[in-house]
Formats: structure tokens, sequence, C-alpha cells
């Protein structure tokens, strides 16, 4: 099973950032390295989030039942969102730290920085590479993933860093270090919270137009109107339709609507539609576009909601 294999490559990848984690807190302490100890504080959190992405999975692979009538597959989606969130929070505390340190500077064992992160360096690309083998498509798996290549980047910033340190003495590079890591942090933790938090708003899927699918479906022979259009996404790559369909009168509603949710599956690739279809009323029939919310709408639906797409006047 293909969700099987990705928690047997989440799970090697938490093996090398634990272990190393914990050799690598040891010797920031002993170097007095903010970049190290920042990069150790970054691992613990991407061991975390690809605790939190294992556990997500096992939560969303349950079948739904009872009032969970999706399941708990937006675990996934809350897995995301936390991993942004901390991401954030994480930067927050490290650029306050790196602050204080360009002020004051301590002394930093540059030697002992630059390969303590340039074997973090190959750690993380080990890891890097073993998340990619997952599917990356999952944004609860994104999350985890961009932990890890951020936390890369940071290793990057704090080898160059202690190169500076031990050739030039230049102890305020170790901070500097550290905010560049920050920038990173942030930029990643945004786009997560951004993205997980689309879905928890019902909002449509990035690349998929509802007006556009709306004129899409209203152009298909014996549709009249398509209102109470909604498209949204229970988890990663689950895009879900609802619409209720008006048809014109003395049209096959059943044909209409096997024609319309193949088109929705062949174009755009939503498997799962649920679609109201009814007759259009009779004064319906001699007026195809243009119709008030006061006419048809109103004798089927008492609130409709968004746009009203209506057949256009060389359809037929």
């Amino acid at each position: 099973m293909a969700q099987d294999a990705d928690r047997r490559w989440l799970s090697i990848a938490l093996g090398l950032i634990v272990a190393y984690m914990a050799v690598e807190v040891v010797i920031g302490f002993a170097a007095h390295s903010l970049a190290l100890i920042s990069d150790a504080a970054h691992m613990l959190s991407d061991a975390a989030s690809i605790v939190l992405a294992l556990v997500a999975m096992r939560l969303a692979a349950r079948p739904a039942r009872g009032g969970y009538t999706y399941g708990l597959k937006r675990a996934e989606i809350l897995s995301a969102q936390a991993n942004g969130l901390t991401l954030l929070l994480l930067s927050g505390w490290l650029a306050y730290e790196a602050v204080h340190r360009l002020l004051e500077p301590p002394e930093v064992g540059g030697g002992l920085v630059l390969v303590t992160a340039l074997s973090g360096v190959v750690v993380n690309i080990a890891a890097a590479w073993c998340m990619s083998k997952a599917n990356r498509s999952s944004l609860n798996v994104e999350g985890a993933f961009q932990h890890i290549i951020t936390d890369l980047y940071a290793f990057i910033a704090t080898a160059v860093a202690g190169a500076v340190v031990m050739l030039t003495g230049f102890a305020r590079a170790d901070a500097i270090a550290s905010l560049i890591v920050v920038a990173l942090m942030i930029k990643s933790g945004v786009s997560l919270v951004r993205a997980s938090g689309r879905i928890f708003l019902e909002a449509a899927p990035a690349g998929f137009d509802p007006d556009a699918i709306g004129d899409r479906m209203a152009e298909h022979p014996g549709v009249v109107e398509v209102h109470d259009l909604h498209v949204w996404e229970i988890t990663s790559g689950e895009v879900v339709l609802s619409a209720h369909v008006l048809v014109e009168v003395g049209g096959d509603c059943h044909t209409v609507r096997q024609g319309v949710q193949a088109t929705l599956r062949e174009e755009y690739g939503i498997t799962h539609a649920t679609l109201q279809v009814d007759h259009a009323p009779s004064p319906f029939a001699g007026i195809l576009a243009g119709a008030g919310a006061g006419g048809a709408v109103d004798r089927h639906c008492e609130d409709p909601h968004g746009t009203v797409h209506h057949r256009g006047p060389h359809d037929h």
C-alpha cells in the first residue's frame, strides 16, 4: 500500500533526525553556538512534525462512522497547520535570540560549528531524500517535508557562519546565520498556514475556478441553470463539488446528471460530485437565459448561494 510506504519513509527520516539532534545539542552548548542550538531546536520541530504526520495519516485512514461522515481526513490538514504554526512560533523565539547576540556576541567555536553543520547537511539531505519518496501531494507530508528542507538550508547557513568565524573571528556571523534561518522558517510557515487555512475555510482548491466550472456545467445539453455551486477540499487532493442543476422542461434529469458528472470527472478530475437535479419551472421554457432571482430560483432555493450560471443564448 502507498500509505504504508509513506509511513516507512517518514519513519526512516524521523530516526535520522532524532539521532543527529541529540549530538547537535551537546556540541551546540559546547561551542556556545546559537546557530547550532537553533538548528537543533528546528530539528526537534522536524521530529515533532514527522510524528504528527504519522499520527495524522493513521487517523485519516480510519473509515467514516458515526458523526464523522468524512472520517478523520481533516486530521492531516490539522497536522499541516500545526507544522506551519510551529515554524512561525520558533522563528519568533530565534529572531529574538539572534538580535540579542548581534548586540552582545559571545565567543563561538567556529571550527566545531563548521564540522557539525556540514555533517548536519549530509543528515538532512538523507532525510529530505526519504521524505521525497512519500506522497508530497498531501499537505500533511508537505508540511513535514518543508521542516526538513528549511533545516537543510539552515545547516548550510550555519556552516558558512562557522567558516567565517573560524577564518575571520567575526562572531556575529553566527547570529546572522540564525536570522537567515528565521526568514526561511517564516516563509515556509506562512505558506503552510495559508494552504491549510484555505481548506478549513472551504475555499475552492488552487487551480479550480468555480465560476468557470459553473459556466461549463451550464453549457451541457439540457441544462438551463446552475446555482448553489460549491467546490472545496475534504483533505489534500480530495476535491468535492455540490450544485443545484435545473434542466429544461421535458428533459431527462437522470441523463443530464450523468453527463454533467462525466464532464466534471473528465475535465476537472472531480469524482465526488453531488448534484440536485430538477426540471426548470414552465416560465423557463421561453427564457433560456437571464432569469431573475425572483423567478425560477426562488421556487427551488430559498437562499441561493453564489453566482447563478445560465445557459448561453447560443447553446443548444
